[in-house]
């Protein structure tokens, strides 16, 4: 981190505007305030177009195409969580699809991060379940096991923890902790609107034109 991004809390920040306001930051702001760390992989990617996600990691670890955890995690899933999935990086099972999409959202689930694949992509983005992945492949998993739920995984590169913070987009996923996401949040706030302001200035006509 940088030397201006130290651990604490916003004064009366809630969580809910705290996941509001960081929705509004791009994850490639939030990343360069974070000195880049962070950054998943750009093979972790939104499967349709205009995703958005922003919630708490509740992690699953589960064997190359075999989705039997998942499923055992879905009953846990409460508002705003974003089910990260280690998924071991498989591209030839689908560990997730529209039905599954569909139980973690009505449960409150923000959306997935899946390092593996995904299958029904249309069917998702009709749902509006934002969805972050490796890759698409019809093909549909095993479901013997063995997995764990809420355990440290790697996704795209990146350590998660539960409860970590997970903000993805066009761009790709940023992970951040707890104990830095205030301070992340303000920093990456600053340098939007600095960046917001060059735009603005470079949009108008110099007098010297």
């Amino acid at each position: 981190m940088t030397d201006t991004i130290e651990a604490g809390v916003l004064p009366g920040l809630g969580e809910r505007e705290r996941l509001e306001r960081l929705a509004l930051v791009p994850t490639a702001t939030l990343g360069d305030v974070m000195d880049r760390l962070g950054l998943m992989h750009s093979a972790i990617k939104p499967m349709w177009r205009g995703a958005v996600l922003v919630g708490r990691a509740l992690t699953i670890w589960t064997r190359a195409g075999d989705n039997k955890t998942i499923h055992e995690a879905l009953p846990l899933v409460r508002q705003d969580d974003v089910l990260v999935i280690s998924g071991e990086g498989d591209e030839t099972r689908a560990l997730i699809g529209e039905l599954i999409g569909r139980r973690a959202q009505v449960a409150g689930g923000a959306g997935f991060v899946i390092d593996g694949a995904v299958r029904d992509v249309d069917g998702l983005a009709e749902l509006g379940v934002p969805v972050f992945a490796r890759a698409v492949t019809p093909a549909g998993p095993y479901k013997f096991g063995p997995g764990r739920i809420n355990v440290p995984v790697s996704v795209g590169g990146v350590a998660v923890l539960p409860g970590d913070y997970i903000i993805g987009d066009a761009d790709g996923v940023v992970v951040i902790a707890p104990a830095h996401v205030d301070s992340v949040i303000e920093a990456g706030e600053v340098k939007r609107e600095k960046e917001a302001g060059i735009l603005a200035r470079l949009a108008t006509p110099s007098d010297e034109d």
